[in-house]
C-alpha cells in the first residue's frame, strides 16, 4: 500500500500542479467572460427558473423535472468535501484557502452553466428510451471525430473516479466519524449504508431523484441553520476570521497552536483542490444529470445548474469554512471532519458534534446516490445498457468496503482522478464555447429569460 500510495502521490503532484490550477480556473474565466458575466448577473433569473420548475419542465423530453435534477447534482456535490474537504483545505493551506475556493466557485457558475448547456444540447436517447449526456455525448455530437477520443477518456476516468470520489470517499468518512461519536464499528456503518443505498439506487435514476428531492433541501437549509448558529455566537470573531481569509490566501500563513503553518502556494492549491472536490466545476459529472431534465432549452437548464455550484461553495463550504476560523477551531491541530466537528462543539458543547456527524451522514448518503448515476452513465457509454445492472451491484459492494479503507490514500486517489477526468470536460467546453455563447445570445435575444418563467 504504501508504494501504491507513493505513485498516486507522484501522479497527484503533477495532475494538481500549476498547469491543472491554469486550467481550472482558467476556462472559467474564459466562460465568464465570453458570458459578459452572465452567470453572475442572471443569479436570480436562476432561482426563478428552479422554483418554476419543481414539478416540470418545457417539454416531455426528459425523466425528471430540472429541480429534481438540480436536487440530483447537489446530492452528489453537497457531502463530505462541504465538511470534511473544506476543514482539509484550511488544514493544509491555512485560512487563505477559503478565499481561493470562493474563487473557483464564482468562475465555476460559468463552467457550470456551459456543461449544463452542453448536456442538453447534445443529448441523447439510450436503448432503454432514457435520456443520456454529458462530456462524452457532448464531445461525441459536438466536436470533429478526431476529437472523439476523449469521450471514451472521459468515460473511463469517470466511471473509476465515482468509486472513488462519489462511492468509498464518502462511506469511509461517515464511517469514521460516526464511529468518533457514536462509537459504532466502521463496518456496521458500512453494511447499513449499503443497504439503504441498495434500497434506492435498483429504482435508478427517477428513484434517485425523488430521494435527492425530498432529502437535499432538508439537509442543506438544516446544516445552514446550525451553522449560521455557530457564527452567531461568533459574531466578534468575524470580522478577524474574514480579514484571516484574505490576508492569508495572497501571504504565508505561519504557525500557530496546532497549525504548522502554510505557504501562499498551499493556500491556492488546496483551496482549488477542495473547492473542486466540493462543487465538482470542471468535473463534468453534473451535466450527466442535467441531460436528463425535462426540458427541451439548453440554456434554461444551464441557468438552473450554475445554482450548483453558488449553494454548495458559496453558501454552503462559506459556513463551515468561517465556523471552523471564526471558532478558532484551526488552529486546534484538528483536520478534517474532526476540525468541523471541533469548530461545532466548542460554540455548541455536548450538541455541535453530533450536528456534524448527522449531516455528514446524510450528505455522504445523498452523493454516494447521485455520483452512482453518474458513474452509471459512464460505463453505459462504454459498455451499452447490459453493463447498467452489474454496475449497480457493484457498486453497492463497494460502500462497506470503502467504509473500512485508509482515508488517507482514498483523499488522494479520489483528488488525482477528479483532475484526470476534468482534462477531457475542460477541453470539449473550450472547444465549444462559440456555440455556448451564441445559444445563450439567442436566448435572451428572444427575450427567453421571461418565456421560459411562463412556460414553466
Amino acid at each position: 500500500m504504501e508504494v501504491l500510495s507513493s505513485i498516486v502521490g507522484e501522479i497527484n503532484g503533477i495532475v494538481w500542479g500549476p498547469p491543472m490550477l491554469v486550467a481550472i480556473l482558467g476556462t472559467g474565466f474564459f466562460l465568464m467572460a465570453g458570458l459578459k458575466l452572465m452567470p453572475i448577473l442572471r443569479l436570480g433569473t436562476g432561482f426563478s427558473l428552479l422554483w418554476k420548475g419543481r414539478e416540470t419542465g418545457d417539454a416531455e423530453t426528459g425523466e425528471i423535472s430540472p429541480f429534481n435534477a438540480l436536487m440530483t447534482s447537489l446530492s452528489a456535490t453537497i457531502g463530505t468535501g462541504n465538511i470534511a474537504g473544506v476543514a482539509t483545505a484550511i488544514f493544509l493551506g491555512g485560512p487563505g484557502a477559503l478565499f481561493w475556493m470562493w474563487c473557483t466557485a464564482l468562475v465555476g457558475m460559468a463552467t457550470k452553466y456551459a456543461e449544463a448547456v452542453c448536456a442538453v444540447r447534445y443529448r441523447e436517447v439510450d436503448e432503454l428510451g432514457n435520456h443520456v449526456g454529458g462530456p462524452m455525448y457532448y464531445i461525441k455530437n459536438g466536436l470533429s471525430k478526431k476529437w472523439l477520443w476523449l469521450a471514451p477518456t472521459f468515460a473511463i476516468f469517470g466511471g473509476i473516479a465515482g468509486f472513488g470520489i462519489g462511492n468509498t470517499v464518502q462511506a469511509n468518512s461517515v464511517a469514521a466519524v460516526v464511529e468518533s461519536s457514536f462509537g459504532i464499528p466502521t463496518w456496521l456503518t458500512g453494511l447499513v449504508l449499503m443497504v439503504l443505498v441498495g434500497a434506492v439506487l435498483l429504482g435508478g435514476i427517477k428513484r434517485i431523484a425523488q430521494v435527492a428531492g425530498a432529502l437535499v433541501p432538508f439537509m442543506a437549509i438544516g446544516y445552514i441553520a446550525c451553522g449560521l448558529i455557530i457564527l452567531i455566537i461568533n459574531a466578534g470573531a468575524i470580522p478577524h476570521a474574514i480579514g484571516l481569509i484574505f490576508t492569508h490566501a495572497f501571504t504565508p500563513t505561519a504557525a500557530e497552536g496546532g497549525f504548522a503553518g502554510a505557504a501562499v502556494w498551499a493556500a491556492i492549491r488546496f483551496g482549488v483542490a477542495r473547492g473542486i472536490f466540493s462543487n465538482e466545476a470542471g468535473l463534468g459529472s453534473a451535466p450527466i444529470a442535467h441531460a436528463a431534465a425535462t426540458t427541451k432549452s439548453p440554456v434554461r437548464q444551464g441557468l438552473v445548474a450554475m445554482l450548483g455550484t453558488f449553494i454548495d461553495t458559496l453558501i454552503v463550504c462559506s459556513i463551515t469554512g468561517l465556523s471552523i476560523i471564526a471558532s478558532g477551531a484551526w488552529t486546534s491541530g484538528e483536520t478534517g471532519a474532526a476540525l468541523t466537528s471541533a469548530a461545532f462543539e466548542s460554540s455548541f458543547p455536548g450538541v455541535g458534534g453530533y450536528m456534524v456527524t448527522i449531516a455528514l451522514a446524510i450528505f455522504a448518503f445523498t452523493t454516494i446516490l447521485g455520483w452512482s448515476f453518474y458513474g452509471e452513465k459512464c460505463v453505459e457509454y462504454l459498455f451499452g445498457v447490459k453493463i447498467i445492472t452489474p454496475f449497480r451491484l457493484l457498486w453497492i459492494v463497494a460502500v462497506p468496503i470503502g467504509a473500512t479503507i485508509d482515508l488517507g490514500f482514498v483523499w488522494l486517489l479520489a483528488d488525482t482522478l477528479n483532475a484526470m477526468m476534468a482534462l477531457p470536460n475542460l477541453i470539449a467546453l473550450l472547444l465549444l464555447s462559440p456555440i455556448i455563447f451564441q445559444l445563450t445570445r439567442e436566448y435572451f435575444a428572444a427575450g427567453g429569460a421571461t418565456e421560459g418563467a411562463a412556460a414553466e
